[in-house]
């Protein structure tokens, strides 16, 4: 009798602890206004690629979905490495979604500490306080993110296969981004008096290419399907080039938890079998590309100087 009570007294307890798990809700973190991949606005229904993904990665694991909102503002004290990081070190979530999956990204940190980024529900010492960082670990990917060229009204219809297809353009890029670098060191410089640099944040890149007053500009794939569905009726059109360095996208959580990572990894191939990863990209009008190997990027930079 005493080994039938104790037998089921261990079923029990295994059976409220699973579902108890099944009752905690699955918390990942997204970026507020990232279109089409996250967008959360006041007053406005959550929407993009992430959150659908996440809802049905939540399904797949018989657990709610609980989606924890930041807006990502980058300065000499950050960089989306370590927001993520803080993130998931704090337990505001258990995984950040749309994460670019490359070796840098990925390394320990170099800082013991970082501050929070500002997130939805943060106090006035959330702001302040800074956070003790763990060591982050990927998800296999779900969605390859690469740059592409973007055409001006009076280059429609240009055909581009590669980057020195741009010569006799006039160029536009922001100064200090990824796209700068490919641009201004091309052939050892031959595209450089093409080009006009732009300043982040200040001036309006893809609005500037639609009034003409530039031909052509390498972005990310996505920023250029947000501008797209913001402005339907835009003369800016795809030239259908993806320049062949370019990052996955994936979850990032922590390495201390092994499990969770495993679990969403399952649900990401069983969802992609099902082509369900495809569908909830044409929902959200992003223009889906599948990981592509390898897995998760090396050295970008040097990448780009040997091309």
């Amino acid at each position: 009798m005493r080994t039938w009570l104790a037998a089921w007294s261990v079923t029990a307890l295994l059976a409220a602890t699973a579902a108890h798990a099944a009752d905690d809700p699955l918390k990942i973190c997204l970026d507020e206004d990232r279109p089409p991949l996250s967008v959360h606005h006041k007053g406005k229904p959550e929407a993009g690629f992430d959150v659908l993904l996440a809802q049905a990665i939540a399904e797949r694991m018989g657990r709610p979905l609980k989606i924890q909102w930041f807006e990502s503002k980058l300065d000499e004290d950050s960089s989306p490495q370590l927001e993520a990081n803080a993130l998931l070190s704090d337990g505001r979530c258990a995984l950040v979604g749309g994460y670019a999956l490359t070796q840098d990204s990925l390394v320990k940190p170099g800082m013991k500490t970082a501050r929070l980024p500002d997130f939805a529900g943060a106090t006035r010492d959330d702001r302040r306080r800074r956070v003790a960082l763990g060591v982050l670990a990927p998800s296999q990917p779900y969605i390859y993110s690469p740059m592409t060229v973007v055409l001006g009204p009076k280059a429609k219809g240009r055909g581009i296969t590669d980057i020195g297809d741009l010569a006799g353009l006039r160029l536009a890029i922001e100064s200090g981004s990824l796209g700068d670098a490919i641009l201004m060191t091309f052939d050892k410089g031959r595209l450089i008096d093409s080009i006009t640099h732009l300043v982040p944040g200040r001036d309006d890149l893809l609005g500037a290419l639609a009034r003409g007053d530039h031909d052509a500009t390498l972005i990310d794939l996505g920023r250029f399907d947000a501008y797209r569905a913001a402005h339907p009726d835009t003369t800016i059109t795809a030239s259908g080039y993806y320049y062949p360095i370019g990052a996955n996208r994936g979850y990032v959580g922590l390495t201390s938890e092994p499990a969770l990572i495993d679990a969403v990894n399952k649900a990401l191939t069983d969802l992609a079998a099902a082509g369900k990863i495809a569908e909830f990209g044409k929902q959200s009008g992003l223009t889906y590309l599948p990981p592509r190997e390898p897995a998760i990027l090396g050295d970008v930079w040097m990448k780009i100087i040997q091309r």
